[in-house]
């Protein structure tokens, strides 16, 4: 199976094409929304995608992540078309990328390399650059022995085993291991600074801002803490945690914007922005942003809180913030219509009805961008943090 998107000029950047294995059980809409993601993964990188490439399979090839035959086709319309990279949305195996990158006449990228290009191109301190880095390079480790197969012609003479390719990437393991034992170290003091800045914060109410990338956090946050947090619709627009001091009605708290999260994030960037996510683990509330205009929305709240459990925050108390209700549409239904009403039969008010109704967790549905119901949001958020400082100090009471 193959999906034509013909569609953009070749200019001054980069064309690529996209691929993806549909699994058994996978719909293939759901497939297509998932390269969706890929390609705006690929503009945010600076790449224009002109052509799809999809293939039923039970799982990916361990050799090949495609057919032999769907690999010579990608391999055959890369060189007539002059493509630049092909773009896999998952991440391959270092054997796999081997195998792929002598099929291929052009640059082979997996869906691990895209995200952490992006994250490299998007940090701004030195603590997110520290943590990219060392994502990136525990990324690049198991991966050096493909960058020195042209070398391996030059194998040594009498008496020797190896060659110089061998013994240069042994160097370079050397090296990239001892950066990734420095970037650890560096790591490890910078969290030490910063968990001395959150115990001078005080016993302030904590809350923290959390989603999926691009559902809204940033303006959410400028929005109601005044603040000028870098907002933009791309992936990853913030990378570095952003903690302002908020006072609803002589009520102050801590609010803190972070990382958007994505499906199927990188291990190597979860694990090394645990410690940014401390803010998260720490907080005494979860604002969870969604996207309620994105088809997928319903899997991304998964993801969402999959990730939340995997760093040690599953168990917060959440407040969910169905964002982007001026950009929501859906297909109404003929009245002759007798087929059961599907995900984008939905109005706004029937989905008000659905699950979300049933979910008991306190809920809003706003628009950041329009300002629609953000003095709701803004009282119930007053609301919440008034009670969990009650709690913590229940002689201050007067007060409010």
């Amino acid at each position: 199976m193959e999906q034509n998107k013909e569609k953009i000029e070749r200019a001054d950047r980069e064309c690529a094409v996209l691929v993806a294995v549909v699994r058994d059980g996978q719909d293939l809409r759901q497939t297509e929304e998932y390269l969706d993601e890929l390609e705006f993964l690929a503009e945010t990188a600076g790449i224009g995608s002109v052509r799809r490439f999809t293939q039923r399979l039970p799982q990916p090839s361990a050799r090949i992540y495609v057919g032999p035959g769907k690999l010579e086709e990608i391999a055959a319309y890369c060189k007539e078309r002059e493509i630049d990279a092909v773009i896999f949305d998952d991440e391959l195996s270092p054997s796999q990328t081997r195998n792929i990158e002598r099929a291929m006449p052009c640059r082979v990228l997996d869906r691990t390399r895209l995200i952490l290009d992006i994250f490299l191109s998007r940090a701004q301190t030195a603590y997110a650059k520290t943590q990219v880095q060392l994502a990136n390079y525990e990324y690049m480790l198991p991966r050096l022995a493909g960058m020195w197969t042209h070398l391996e012609r030059q194998r040594g003479g009498t008496g020797t085993r190896g060659g110089a390719g061998e013994r240069e990437i042994e160097t370079d393991r050397r090296i990239v291991r001892n950066r990734i034992a420095k970037l650890k170290e560096d790591l490890r003091r910078i969290d030490r600074q910063m968990a001395v800045q959150r115990s001078n914060r005080g016993s302030m109410v904590r809350v923290a801002l959390v989603g999926y990338t691009n559902v809204g956090k940033s303006t959410l946050m400028n929005l109601i803490a005044k603040s000028e947090v870098f907002a933009e619709n791309k992936l990853f627009a913030t990378l570095d945690t952003t903690v302002r001091k908020v006072v609803f009605d002589n009520l102050p708290f801590l609010l803190s914007d972070t990382v958007g999260f994505i499906r199927k994030l990188p291990t190597e960037l979860i694990e090394s922005f645990k410690s940014t996510l401390d803010e998260v683990r720490e907080a005494d509330l979860l604002v969870h942003v969604v996207d309620i205009s994105h088809p997928q929305f319903e899997d991304q709240i998964a993801v969402v809180k999959q990730t939340l459990q995997e760093i040690g925050a599953g168990d917060k108390p959440v407040y969910l913030v169905f964002n982007k209700v001026d950009a929501y549409t859906y297909i109404k239904k003929e009245a002759d219509d007798l087929t059961p009403a599907a995900r984008e039969n939905l109005s706004l008010d029937d989905l008000k009805k659905s699950w979300i109704a049933r979910a008991n967790t306190p809920c809003i549905f706003l628009s950041a961008k329009e300002r629609i119901q953000i003095d709701k949001f803004r009282s119930d958020l007053y609301g919440m943090v008034r009670e969990i400082h009650a709690g913590r100090y229940p002689f201050n009471n007067f007060l409010y």
